[in-house]
């Protein structure tokens, strides 16, 4: 493994703990602030308007100078703004700081999977991929239990202060350790925006935000599924979401290796699985052992799906794949925000807690029918037109020439 590798998965660690671990001291900044826990939750909300937002903008700015001296930018900016959460004097100000923080991750995450997979020979670009997302995956068993922990018995401000700090290692190893390339040939604003004019990118973004979304469905609301329907106390959630982490990890590191050798067919079979998983997790969310099983699978089939998507989209944009690589970031909080959403309505329609799981398995299951639309739609392109602005977006003639 390239050592770059590791520094990108560190900056992807710091950057997930950063973008979860909010949700587990919550309460405590509301108290800190005076303000109420909804007013609170636009910390998260915030965040992910930021990241949907921030992915192309940054991007776009990144075309100007090469991608390792962008992602040194990106880490320094999430430095400022999680100091700046930690040292917020006034609720408006950790606002500020959490989208600041934000505006960095679907840039890092786009360009850094863009640099993970020119590390590596072609047939291994997946695994090189899932290798910097595992610093995500790790976020959410380590990261987020520990910064929790860390929160409420030291106050949450110290828990940012470390974040922050984490932020400084990412920097610096990325600073000394990813290969200086230059300015990508040809990268420029009109080039990078060109990549949208192939539907195929459009696809791999629908089935991102509805693929993803149908895993937040579902655990958008896991505390009050788990614990008012599955009997779980209040303190056992933490520990449920490192299971949910846990899946996460081993399902990313798996949807890597096997969408080197078979990038559709991983997509079949983890797509379809989750969609059926999270029907199924409507009924075994009633019994504590099952409810368990169930969350960890969500956690791998949903997390299987990230590597051979963004190695999709780098595919299909391979003449300029850092703004799609990033907007493929957005659309993942974009799915947050649209399961979140639909997973509300269905509880205040008093459908019961356990109700945003079928919202999850349709979300899955229609992004399961656009990977089939993926694939036929591949196959009518010939292999030297692939990865060329959409030659299949023209009715009736899928190779036209450019």
């Amino acid at each position: 493994m390239p050592l770059a590798l590791l520094a990108l998965a560190i900056g992807a660690f710091g950057i997930g703990t950063t973008e979860f671990v909010i949700m587990g001291v919550l309460p405590q900044v509301a108290d800190t602030f005076d303000v109420s826990i909804p007013t609170a939750g636009w910390l998260v909300t915030g965040y992910a308007l930021g990241v949907v937002f921030g992915a192309p903008l940054l991007t776009v700015m990144g075309t100007k100078v090469s991608r390792k001296k962008m992602l040194i930018l990106l880490m320094g900016l999430f430095v400022v703004g999680n100091a700046l959460s930690a040292a917020a004097p006034v609720f408006g100000v950790m606002l500020l700081g959490r989208i600041i923080a934000s505006l960095t991750h679907g840039a890092f995450f786009g360009i850094g999977s863009v640099v993970a997979a020119d590390l590596v020979a072609p047939h291994k670009r997946a695994s090189a991929i899932s290798l910097m997302f595992t610093g995500l995956t790790i976020a959410n068993i380590v990261g987020v239990p520990l910064g929790t922990h860390i929160g409420q018995a030291a106050g949450w401000r110290v828990t940012f202060a470390i974040v922050a700090s984490l932020g400084v290692v990412g920097l610096l190893g990325v600073a000394g350790l990813v290969p200086e390339t230059g300015r990508p040939e040809g990268a420029d604003v009109r080039s990078e925006f060109a990549a949208f004019r192939n539907v195929q990118v459009w696809l791999a973004m629908a089935m991102t935000v509805l693929g993803y979304g149908g895993v937040f469905a579902a655990i958008t609301y896991v505390a009050p599924m788990m614990t008012e329907v599955a009997d779980y106390s209040a303190g056992a959630v933490t520990w449920l979401l490192v299971l949910f982490g846990v899946g996460m990890f081993a399902g990313n590191l798996l949807g890597g290796r096997f969408a080197d050798k078979a990038l559709m067919p991983m997509l079949f079979v983890s797509l379809g699985a989750l969609a059926l998983v999270l029907l199924l997790f409507t009924a075994t969310a009633h019994d504590k052992f099952s409810a368990a099983v169930t969350l960890t699978l969500i956690g791998a089939l949903g997390f299987a799906t990230v590597p051979p998507l963004q190695k999709w989209v780098l595919d299909q944009a391979s003449a300029a794949p850092t703004l799609a690589s990033a907007a493929n970031i957005g659309a993942f909080n974009l799915g947050n925000a649209l399961a979140a959403w639909l997973g509300g309505i269905v509880i205040d329609a008093g459908l019961g807690y356990t109700s945003p799981n079928w919202v999850g398995a349709l979300l899955s299951g229609t992004a399961l029918l656009l990977s089939f639309l993926a694939a036929f739609l591949d196959r009518r392109t010939p292999p030297s037109h692939r990865g060329a602005p959409a030659p299949e977006i023209r009715e009736n003639v899928p190779s036209a020439q450019h």
